[in-house]
């Protein structure tokens, strides 16, 4: 080892051990940070000892062994030895534990056993089909002989696209709306429509025709932008590219779309601008539907009234009324007279919530409702019926949860340290001053318990103080379910590193829609990737037209121009069967995961920022708490190709 390279791996070493003893025990993030930076350098460096046969000196009098040893012991683990809700399987460091194999000829020894002689099930079992992995591996399970000879999979499966493991978790919070209560369709929204078709007409002069708009919930799927600016609902893919437009109720031409929203220069929208709103709740399905008829009136109807307004400000008052509707009592009113119209029961839902808390897991309610419609709500579906108001002032619903906090305003809630924090007080609704984190460290020892026994229901208030009346000291340590994609999974997610559950009533159907058209799916893929083959093939030919001779260049032509045409077969074909598979999930909107053979912008969101998703939040209640959830694994393009039987890898490097 060279002077130079060993007084800076000393360094390193110097500052990796110093950054350990003067490292806050609180922020897990920041020490895994650390270590990820640090211990690679710890490794090679004790490497590099070994071939030189030479030991490091530190002034802490560690050799390079024991330095290793320690190193390997306290980047190994977070604080206290507490594990972290990202920690699955050993085998998930698989990267990591490269630096500690040793290496044979410039090889990692391999663990297949190529002739395939020593796995087995044992016992007799319908799962034949593990044995050649089992072959492959070498490996002899017993628990197989009773695993089921298939895997059934419904939409009552949560699913995982970052790796999660319940027992890891200190807290568990819902959202209510869509997420703890589901409600009927289209009842519930019905509520919200009319109250905002009145609230136009009557308090902001919209012509009266208004009244007689008529809701239609299936017309939307989640995942659609509105360009406010233009009055024009879009689907978009991964890549932001426009796949389908209406404007209003009607479809925009392709090439008006593409000079809309693609063929600009130096001008490529984000969809992020304030013109364009996502519809990332299935609440907007009102707003979309009401901007949507009224975008028609003001084209297609005899209004000067609605002939002086933008698009822009129609949806600003159609949203401000909509919202109005859910803080005036035109909604919370009327689920209070009949609930049971408008709520949907889950008998999973008290025994989860219980599992949890009895578990020690903390569990928390964080909404947007206001207390009194929080409380009608959840009265409802703890007491599985509607109750007389003195058994509803005990809210005996809030044993339920070790705090509760309403009128949130998420996403402000994620992102805002400086919102305050009240009192609810729940036998009226009345709020109290509370001097938030101040007075929980004036409390002293154990001041969050303290707090809490003072009453644990909140209104407003921001992350500190929930995650301080939580004593959690990284975000990892929280799961939040809800079914707000940028409110309850992106923010907290972005913001705060807490781990997500995305709640999607739709994917029950989504599930049913794409089971039944699997036999369709395949196809298309399979043409698609013949028509890939052909331009390969067409790709290989011309360059060998460059060197032929001219038999043999005319040879070829007739070729490329056979494949040109075959090309254009598959072509029309192709754009035959993805209609009618996309046509299956919604006629106009296609599939709700994808646009075109993309993700759409809203599954890729999805998969980028929900750790877990699943159709309802009962259906975390059917996982034990000690529930490792693992994901499906992913490939680029390039492994996809490789992974196909019908691929064969040209090694053209070779010698």
């Amino acid at each position: 080892m060279t002077p130079a390279l060993s007084s800076l791996t000393v360094a390193l070493f110097a500052a990796a051990s110093s950054s350990l003893t003067t490292m806050p025990s609180s922020p897990r993030r920041s020490l895994s940070m650390t270590s990820a930076s640090t211990v690679n350098t710890a490794f090679l460096s004790a490497r590099t000892c070994q071939r030189t046969k030479r030991t490091l000196s530190f002034s802490s009098s560690l050799s390079s062994r024991s330095f290793v040893s320690q190193s390997s012991k306290l980047f190994g683990t977070l604080p206290d030895g507490t594990s972290s809700s990202y920690e699955i399987d050993t085998d998930e460091g698989a990267e990591q534990s490269l630096a500690e194999t040793p290496v044979i000829n410039g090889k990692s020894p391999s663990i297949v056993n190529a002739n395939g002689v020593n796995g087995k099930v044992n016992g007799n079992s319908g799962n034949d089909r593990f044995a050649p992995l089992l072959d492959k591996m070498n490996l002899s399970l017993d628990s197989l002989k009773d695993l089921p000879s298939y895997r059934p999979i419904s939409s009552d499966d949560v699913f995982c696209n970052r790796e999660l493991r319940l027992d890891n978790l200190r807290a568990i919070g819902f959202d209510m709306d869509y997420t703890l209560a589901q409600y009927r369709q289209p009842q519930f929204d019905q509520l919200a429509f009319d109250g905002a078709k009145e609230k136009l007409v009557n308090a902001l002069g919209y012509p009266k025709e208004v009244l007689d708009f008529e809701y239609d919930h299936t017309y939307w799927v989640r995942g659609l932008i509105i360009d406010t600016k233009r009055g024009n609902f879009l689907k978009i893919d991964r890549h932001k590219y426009v796949r389908v437009a209406y404007h209003g109720f009607q479809p925009i031409s392709s090439n008006m779309r593409k000079y809309l929203y693609s063929r600009t220069f130096n001008k490529v929208p984000s969809f992020t601008e304030k013109a364009f709103v996502n519809m990332d709740t299935l609440f907007q399905h009102v707003d979309a539907h009401l901007f949507a008829s009224l975008v028609e009136l003001k084209d297609f109807g005899e209004h000067e009234f609605l002939d002086g307004k933008t698009y822009a400000e129609i949806f600003r008052q159609v949203r401000e009324c909509v919202d109005l509707c859910h803080r005036d009592g035109v909604i919370k009113d009327e689920v209070a007279r009949d609930p049971e119209k408008y709520l949907v029961l889950d008998d999973g839902l008290l025994p989860m919530l219980r599992k949890f808390r009895d578990t020690g897991v903390k569990v928390f309610l964080l909404t947007n409702s206001n207390w009194e419609y929080t409380s009608t709500a959840m009265n409802y579906l703890f007491h599985e019926k509607k109750m007389d108001e003195e058994t509803q002032k005990k809210n005996e619903w809030l044993e339920l949860f070790d705090l509760v906090v309403v009128g949130s305003c998420k996403p402000a809630y994620l992102t805002d340290p400086y919102l305050n924090l009240f009192r609810v007080l729940p036998e009226d609704g009345s709020l109290k001053n509370t001097d938030g984190l101040f007075e929980i460290e004036a409390l002293g020892e154990n001041g969050a318990d303290k707090f809490l026994e003072q009453g644990k229901t909140f209104q407003g208030g921001n992350w500190n103080h929930l995650q301080a009346m939580l004593g959690t000291e990284a975000g990892e340590e929280i799961l939040y379910v809800g079914d707000h994609l940028y409110a309850d999974v992106l923010r907290s997610k972005r913001a705060l590193g807490w781990r997500s559950c995305f709640i999607m009533p739709e994917l029950t159907e989504e599930m049913r829609i794409f089971h039944g058209q699997m036999g369709l799916m395949k196809s298309i893929t399979e043409l698609r990737k013949l028509r890939d083959e052909l331009s390969s093939y067409a790709d290989s030919l011309r360059r060998q037209m460059e060197s032929a001779s001219f038999s043999e260049g005319r040879n070829m032509e007739k070729k490329l121009e056979q494949i040109e045409e075959d090309d254009g077969k598959i072509k029309d074909k192709l754009t035959e069967a993805h209609r009618e598979y996309h046509s299956a999930f919604h006629p106009r909107w296609g599939q709700m995961f994808m646009a075109g053979y993309q993700d759409s912008r809203f599954g890729y969101f999805v998969k980028n920022y929900a750790c877990l998703y699943t159709s309802k939040a009962t259906n975390l209640g059917l996982a034990s708490t000690a529930r490792a959830f693992r994901t499906s694994g992913e490939l680029l393009p390039h492994d996809n190709m490789l992974a196909d039987k019908n691929s064969e890898f040209v090694d053209t490097e070779a010698e």
